[in-house]
């Protein structure tokens, strides 16, 4: 085990990226990042890494900002519920610890939003605690290095793969072997096509040697997508449109969007012209245009929208909660990538 730290190490000083959050022990800085990271490419994820500490330079900044901006500054990354943990956990640093990141595991652990990997990565790489970080990177690198074939959703994988993390960890310095063993995983041992010659561990390695680098790691269970079906209404009244805010226990949840009618099924042209919208009381409207069908991919959804673009008059009775808003504000409002994309379109028709 030590020389497959040592290898890892002397990888990891000659081949990793400099990236912001790896120059400071900040917790703060360092709990955003790991935030943002979860689920985001860092080529993508660097960016929002660094508006948001921009912004939010402190646990106190963030606390005290409010949850609409924190989400417009999410916006494009997805997984919302990430941002509302986040800024829910740091009024909790603030409310709780008086604004000083807790020092411990058990602490860390607690806040919103933070499971055992994110307070692992926080606990080793800011305070040197002696805790293991497995994510996605280092499932590969074990399972394949060390021939482990148990499935690393099941609770048996969770408990060996968490077992042989903390067995390797150099507990003398556990942020740097923490962040050598993931770094090795998103750059080297990568899920498709590694450039296994040239790792500096082939010739030890039980899934190059037994030729199972394809095959591992091994997972039992399969996502599961359902579909579901929005028809967006783009409204407009002279220089103004309507937008609503999403406040339903669903995703997208705070953000807004433009008001919107779900189907059971697609519906086809002809059934949405003649679709009684809930939001207009029967006032004469007029179509300017339906859009082509975008499809939207999500963890466990997949959604098909259009969009369909109303002309209605100055005098016209909205039912609330739609929300009048000029449109030279609309980028003002944290709305999903999917709402941005047809507001896009819409953008270039102008």
């Amino acid at each position: 085990m030590q020389e497959f730290n040592t290898t890892i190490y002397k990888w990891y000083h000659l081949n990793h990226r400099d990236l912001p959050w790896r120059q400071t022990n900040d917790a703060y800085k360092i709990w955003i990042s790991e935030i943002i990271l979860q689920q985001t490419r860092v080529a993508q994820g660097t960016a929002y890494y660094l508006r948001f500490i921009e912004r939010f330079p402190t646990v106190n900044d963030l606390a005290s900002a409010h949850e609409d901006e924190v989400l417009k500054l999410w916006q494009g990354l997805g997984y919302y519920s990430r941002a509302r943990n986040l800024h829910a956990a740091a009024k909790t640093i603030v409310n709780d610890y008086a604004g000083t990141f807790p020092r411990s595991y058990e602490e860390i652990v607690k806040l919103k939003g933070i499971g055992p990997y994110t307070a692992a990565a926080v606990a080793s790489i800011a305070f040197s605690l002696p805790f293991p970080t497995v994510d996605g990177n280092v499932y590969r690198v074990l399972a394949r290095y060390f021939g482990l074939s148990v499935a690393i959703d099941s609770t048996q994988g969770k408990k060996e793969f968490a077992w042989l993390a903390t067995e390797l960890l150099d507990k003398s310095n556990p942020g740097l072997h923490n962040q050598a063993l993931m770094e090795f995983g998103a750059l080297q041992c990568v899920p498709q096509s590694p450039g296994c010659m040239e790792c500096p561990l082939h010739s030890t390695c039980y899934a190059f040697l037994n030729k199972q680098v394809s095959e591992l790691p091994q997972k039992e269970k399969k996502t599961k997508q359902s579909f579901r079906y929005f028809y967006y209404f783009l409204l407009e009244t002279g220089k103004d449109i309507f937008m609503e805010k999403r406040t339903e226990n669903d995703i997208w949840k705070n953000l807004y969007q433009l008001p919107l009618v779900e189907s059971e099924r697609e519906l086809s042209e002809q059934e949405l012209l003649n679709l009684q919208i809930p939001f207009l009381n029967n006032d004469s409207y007029n179509i300017l245009s339906v859009s082509a069908e975008k499809k939207h991919v999500l963890s466990h959804r997949i959604i098909m929208a259009r969009l369909i673009r109303l002309e209605i008059s100055e005098d016209s009775e909205i039912r609330p909660p739609l929300l009048r808003v000029n449109k030279k504000d609309i980028s003002k409002f944290a709305v999903p990538r999917l709402v941005e994309l047809f507001l896009n379109d819409y953008k270039l028709e102008e």
